[in-house]
C-alpha cells in the first residue's frame, strides 16, 4: 500500500510508471512529473480504467474513497463508466432541482415548442397553487402526501376540476424531472384515486331542427356589439370554444 511520503517523493524515470496501492488502484507517474490516480477494474467480461484525479488536488485519502465508491457501483450491478456519463449530463442541472425552478424550465420548454400564450398562461396559473408549499423543494425528494396537501387545500375552495388540473399538470413536471435526471418517480401517480369527483352539472343542449332555427334567428337579430355578432354569426361553422374563437386570426 501506499503512503503519503511515498507519493509525495514519487519522482519522474525516463518512462511512466506505476505505483499500486492495491484493489486496481495506482499512481501513474509521467516522465514529465505529472501524478495522476487510476484504477483499474473489471465489470462483467470487460476491463477498464477510470481516471479519479490528479495528485495532490486528489490526496491518497480521497483516491481510496473513489475506488471504495467504484466497488461499491460495481457490486451493485452499475457500471461505472456508463454512470459517469450521466453524472456529465446530468450535473449541470443538479443544483437547479427545486420543484419551481423544473416547473419554470417546463413551462419554457412549452413556450418554445410553440404552445399557445392562453394555454402557457394556465400551466402557470395551475403551478402557483403549488409554490407557497413545494415550490421550494426538491423535486426528487417530494413526497405524495405533500401534493396531496397542496391538492386538498384547492379542495377546500370548492375548486374540484382545479385540483384535478393542478394534479395532472405537476404529474407533467415530475416527468420532465425524471428526464433531467433530478427526480427517480413521478409521485402524483401515487394520488389516483384520492381527490374528489366532482359533479357533472349538465347543460342544456339543443337537438331539434327547430330550436336550431330559433337559435340561429335570435343570432341574426342580435343588435349588440358588432364584434359579438360577427363571432356569433360565425360560431356555428366552425365549432369551437369562445375563447379559441376570440383567440383566432
Amino acid at each position: 500500500m501506499l503512503t503519503d511520503l511515498a507519493v509525495r517523493k514519487a519522482a519522474p524515470r525516463d518512462k511512466p510508471y506505476k505505483f499500486s496501492d492495491g484493489g486496481g488502484l495506482y499512481l501513474l507517474v509521467t516522465a514529465a512529473g505529472q501524478r495522476y490516480w487510476r484504477m483499474d477494474y473489471r465489470f462483467g467480461e470487460k476491463r477498464a480504467t477510470a481516471a479519479l484525479g490528479v495528485y495532490p488536488t486528489i490526496t491518497l485519502a480521497e483516491a481510496r474513497a473513489k475506488r471504495l465508491e467504484i466497488k461499491k457501483q460495481i457490486a451493485e450491478g452499475i457500471n461505472p463508466a456508463a454512470k459517469r456519463k450521466i453524472d456529465k449530463i446530468t450535473g449541470p442541472l443538479a443544483n437547479v432541482n427545486s420543484f419551481k425552478a423544473v416547473a419554470e424550465e417546463w413551462l419554457d420548454k412549452a413556450r418554445r415548442e410553440g404552445r399557445a400564450d392562453v394555454t402557457v398562461g394556465k400551466l402557470t396559473w395551475l403551478l402557483e397553487f403549488a409554490y407557497p408549499v413545494i415550490g421550494d423543494r426538491k423535486v426528487g425528494e417530494i413526497k405524495a402526501p405533500e401534493l396531496l396537501a397542496v391538492l386538498r387545500a384547492v379542495e377546500k375552495r370548492g375548486h374540484y376540476e382545479t385540483a384535478r388540473r393542478l394534479l395532472s399538470t405537476c404529474g407533467q413536471v415530475f416527468r420532465y424531472a425524471i428526464a433531467t435526471g433530478r427526480a427517480d418517480r413521478d409521485v402524483s401517480a401515487d394520488l389516483r384515486g384520492a381527490l374528489i369527483v366532482p359533479k357533472v352539472t349538465h347543460r342544456a343542449a339543443i337537438t331539434t331542427p327547430k330550436e336550431t332555427g330559433a337559435l340561429l334567428r335570435a343570432i341574426d337579430a342580435y343588435s349588440g356589439c358588432p364584434v359579438t355578432h360577427a363571432a356569433l354569426r360565425l360560431a356555428p361553422y366552425v365549432f369551437v370554444r369562445p375563447g379559441e374563437l376570440r383567440q383566432a386570426e
